[in-house]
């Protein structure tokens, strides 16, 4: 296999991988804030009075999922423009 055929397997593959980094983060932060939003309101609806407690952890964790797909977002970039993996297939 020339070098030139093994690079375009080295991309077409992380770009297999891309797409698996981003579409599965966000599959899994979407359904991760619906649920914890869904119990966020029946907490709220069962007590009332714990709302502005609950809310404020409720924000708290929206952050947290949200950071975990915005970091493989920047790993997936990282690997879409600066594939590391390149100059292994070129020696």
């Amino acid at each position: 296999m020339d070098k030139l055929q093994l690079i375009a397997q080295i991309q077409g593959l992380t770009g297999i991988g891309i797409g698996l980094m981003i579409g599965l983060g966000a599959l899994g932060a979407c359904i991760g804030v619906g649920i914890m939003c869904s119990r966020f309101l029946e907490g709220a609806a069962r007590q009332p009075e714990l709302m502005p407690q609950l809310q404020a952890k409720v924000f708290l964790l929206l952050g947290l999922i949200d950071a975990s797909f915005i970091i493989a977002l920047g790993i997936a970039m990282l690997f879409a423009f600066g594939n590391p993996l390149i100059p292994a297939g070129l020696k």
